[in-house]
C-alpha cells in the first residue's frame, strides 16, 4: 500500500428486511477504486436510521478509535446517520480519531477542515432547532389537553412500569435468578430490581 493511499471501510444501511445492501455496496466499491481507496472491509445492517444502536456501525466505530481505518465510505451522509445531533456525534468522535467519512458523491466530510467546521456549525444549529421546535410542541400539546380539562400526570390507578413488571421480577426472584440478571433480562436497571423486591417483601405485622 502506497502512502497515498487510504485505508477505508464500506457502510451500508437498509430500512427494512425487504430492501438489500447490495447496490449501495457495489457502487461504494467501485467508487473506492476509482478514488484510490484500499477497502479493508464492507460492514452492513438493515436497522431504522434514527436507532443509536447499530451493531455494524459500533464496530466501525471501534475500527477508528484503533487507528486502524483512515475513512468511512457511504452512500449518501443519511445512511449513516439521520439524527442530526447523532451524525455530529460521530462525525466529532471520528474527527479525533483523524478519521474521515466520505460520501458517493465525493464529498469528504472532515470536521477539522474549514468547510467541515461550517457544516458542524450547522448541524449543530439544527440540532439545537429540533430540539426547540420539540419542545415547542410539547409545551402546546400539554397545554391543548390543559385546555380540553384532561388532567395531567400519572392518574391514581395507573402504575408505572416498575408495578407492573413486579409479578415477573418476583417470579424470576424465585427461580434464583440474580438481580442483574434480571435488569438486563426486562431491559430495568438493578436498582428498580431492588426497590420492586423491597416494595414485594411481607411487611412485619404490628404487634
Amino acid at each position: 500500500m502506497s502512502p497515498e493511499t487510504k485505508r477505508a471501510v464500506i457502510y451500508a444501511r437498509v430500512s427494512t428486511s425487504d430492501q438489500s445492501c447490495e447496490r449501495q455496496i457495489a457502487d461504494l466499491t467501485e467508487f473506492a477504486a476509482r478514488a484510490g481507496y484500499e477497502v479493508l472491509d464492507v460492514h452492513k445492517e438493515t436497522i431504522s436510521g434514527t436507532k443509536t444502536n447499530r451493531h455494524a456501525r459500533n464496530q466501525i466505530m471501534a475500527l477508528a478509535q484503533a487507528r486502524k481505518i483512515d475513512a468511512v465510505l457511504v452512500a449518501e451522509l443519511s445512511r449513516w446517520g439521520r439524527s442530526t445531533q447523532g451524525l455530529l456525534d460521530t462525525l466529532n468522535q471520528l474527527a479525533g480519531w483523524n478519521v474521515s467519512v466520505v460520501a458517493m458523491s465525493g464529498m469528504t466530510f472532515e470536521l477539522d477542515s474549514p468547510h467541515g467546521r461550517m457544516m458542524a456549525t450547522m448541524l449543530a444549529g439544527i440540532a439545537q432547532f429540533e430540539r426547540d421546535l420539540m419542545s415547542e410542541r410539547i409545551k402546546a400539546g400539554l397545554a391543548a389537553a390543559k385546555a380540553r380539562g384532561k388532567k395531567l400526570g400519572r392518574q391514581p390507578g395507573q402504575r408505572p412500569k416498575s408495578d407492573r413488571l413486579t409479578p415477573k421480577v418476583m417470579a424470576l426472584i424465585e427461580e434464583g435468578r440474580s438481580y442483574r440478571w434480571i435488569a438486563r433480562d426486562l431491559g430495568i436497571s438493578k436498582n428498580t430490581v431492588l426497590a420492586i423486591a423491597k416494595r414485594a417483601q411481607p411487611k412485619p405485622k404490628e404487634l
